[in-house]
């Protein structure tokens, strides 16, 4: 595992156990040597991450369109700021340079991102792991709705299981790191031999 894009809030939350988990996520980063892959911003836990990372020495990257730069919102630290041209450049970006995904508390930008990467996996586009970070039983309202969509036959439970769910860094990132990709090529059986 030598990268992780991290998707995480443009705010802080109200409570501070988001900002110390966050900023703990940022210093597991650095001590294992994974570079960040992030949304580039300096606000909130995006900020509080990219920060971590910085004060322990780990190596991070940006990517931030550029009417979000042009606002001045982009990290002033990153060993490496990518300066992209839309928000869906941004997300192609992150996730070629990433080994996996994680997503910390955040709001609607973050679950957009995690779903849209969450369905990649499923569709085989990508067979990296994607994980949640489950700060104080943040995501457990969205784990039970996820968990219905399995029960009413929207989602197929094998889908639900790659999943990777912890409530500290090191045990989310042990987790993800002994994720093995899936055997066999989900594509060959659906598209007919052309021979």
């Amino acid at each position: 595992m030598q990268s992780l894009c991290v998707f995480c809030g443009a705010s802080a939350g109200h409570d501070p156990i988001y900002r110390e988990a966050t900023r703990a996520f940022g210093q597991t980063l650095a001590e294992h040597q994974i570079e960040l892959v992030w949304g580039g911003g300096h606000v909130g836990l995006m900020g509080v991450l990219a920060d971590a990372v910085h004060a322990h020495r780990g190596k991070s990257y940006g990517v931030i369109p550029e009417f979000m730069a042009e606002r001045e919102l982009a990290h002033p630290f990153a060993t490496q700021m990518v300066i992209v041209d839309s928000m869906h450049t941004r997300k192609a970006t992150m996730a070629d340079r990433a080994h996996g995904f994680v997503a910390l508390p955040g709001g609607l930008g973050t679950m957009d991102e995690f779903f849209e990467i969450l369905t990649w996996a499923q569709l085989h586009i990508h067979h990296k792991p994607v994980g949640l970070l489950n700060v104080k039983g943040f995501f457990d309202p969205l784990l039970i709705l996820i968990r219905h969509m399995v029960a009413e036959g929207f989602v197929k439970q094998v889908h639900l299981d790659q999943l990777y769910v912890a409530d500290t860094p090191e045990a989310l990132i042990a987790a993800m790191c002994l994720h093995r990709q899936p055997e066999g090529d989900w594509l060959a059986k659906v598209t007919p031999d052309r021979g």
